[in-house]
């Protein structure tokens, strides 16, 4: 009886520890830790344990950028909730495929999951979780091209968190109402909700977060006509996310480095940051960041006269957007094509 109780604390050491490298940024750390645990789970044996395991690995993986690794872990997650009649476990599954989904650009995927998690949670009385998924669903109204529905969502999100006391999803969710507003044009109020949310990200030294909001910040200096104030921003940024190992991140900037660079008519200057976007955004598989950045390209090859270049990106672009089936993308894809 002594071994399996020994066991069980040794998981529970192990699973904290690996929480701590995931909550520090290290992704792999704590990936390695949850593998190990894993392994320990199904040695004991403990289905329940197991169950949680998998979801930490699917969220260490999904930090790590390999998504179709964490749906495969959140799924067998599922899939252990469901046979052991673990309900708040189940709901954390379908929240995390969800969030996958929504990662992966598969937006209506994304929101049948969401769907199913939320009820969950509700009936869970776990106002946390619940909270934590509507901040996704809002988000990808936003990014559906329904930033109004979004930030009906938002400014309710923001009302629950402040209740809770939820210092840092409160930030979060600031930023969420700043990129709905600067979807809708209206940048003087994206700014405020932006600037609202650093002191927070700050207070509780969330880098991560941080660097998000004054990306956020750089590109409405970019849409207010700024573009060198932006451009200012960008870079430092760019070294935070390099700092902090930040990918995806550092994909972004690029892209949004090329593209301010664009708007300046520095045209070599922006193909190069461009192709550094990509790069990265393939070895991520993030199809929407690659898309978006292809766009550009082509538009840019398009200004420069450079037609068969620029069909060639709108191409590329169209078979990705294809592949993840987003519906709203191929039409604006469609558009750019038929305008050379």
């Amino acid at each position: 009886m002594m071994q399996p109780l020994n066991q069980v604390k040794e998981w529970e050491q192990r699973r904290d520890e690996a929480n701590r490298y995931y909550q520090r940024g290290k992704f792999q750390e704590s990936l390695d830790l949850a593998t190990k645990n894993l392994h320990l789970a199904r040695a004991i044996p403990d289905r329940a344990r197991e169950g949680y395991t998998l979801n930490d690995l699917g969220l260490a993986h999904l930090s790590c950028w390999q998504p179709q690794r964490a749906l495969e872990r959140f799924q067998q997650a599922l899939s252990v909730a469901i046979e052991i009649d673990n309900v708040p476990a189940e709901a954390t599954a379908l929240s995390n495929l969800g969030s996958t989904y929504s990662r992966l650009g598969r937006f209506s995927q994304a929101l049948k999951y969401f769907d199913k998690a939320l009820p969950i949670f509700r009936r869970s009385q776990d106002p946390q979780s619940e909270v934590s998924t509507l901040n996704d669903v809002a988000l990808i109204y936003t990014r559906l091209g329904e930033p109004k529905r979004a930030l009906l969502l938002q400014h309710q999100i923001l009302r629950m968190r402040r209740l809770l006391g939820d210092f840092s999803g409160e930030a979060t969710t600031l930023n969420g109402i700043g990129f709905a507003y600067n979807v809708l044009g209206k940048f003087e109020q994206a700014l405020e909700f932006f600037q609202a949310a650093l002191p927070i990200q700050r207070a509780v030294k969330n880098l991560l977060a941080e660097a998000t909001t004054l990306n956020n910040i750089a590109s409405v200096y970019h849409d207010l006509g700024k573009p060198k104030q932006a451009l200012l921003l960008y870079y430092q940024v760019l070294l935070t996310r390099q700092a902090i190992s930040d990918r995806s991140g550092e994909a972004t900037t690029f892209h949004n480095i090329g593209f301010t660079y664009s708007t300046l008519a520095q045209y070599r200057q922006a193909m190069k940051f461009y192709k550094q976007a990509i790069a990265i955004y393939q070895q991520l598989e993030d199809s929407l960041g690659e898309i978006s950045t292809l766009l550009n390209m082509g538009s840019l090859y398009a200004t420069t006269k450079r037609k068969k270049l620029a069909r060639s990106c709108y191409q590329n672009a169209q078979e990705l957007a294809e592949q993840i089936e987003h519906q709203p993308l191929l039409e604006k894809i469609q558009q750019f094509i038929d305008s050379l």
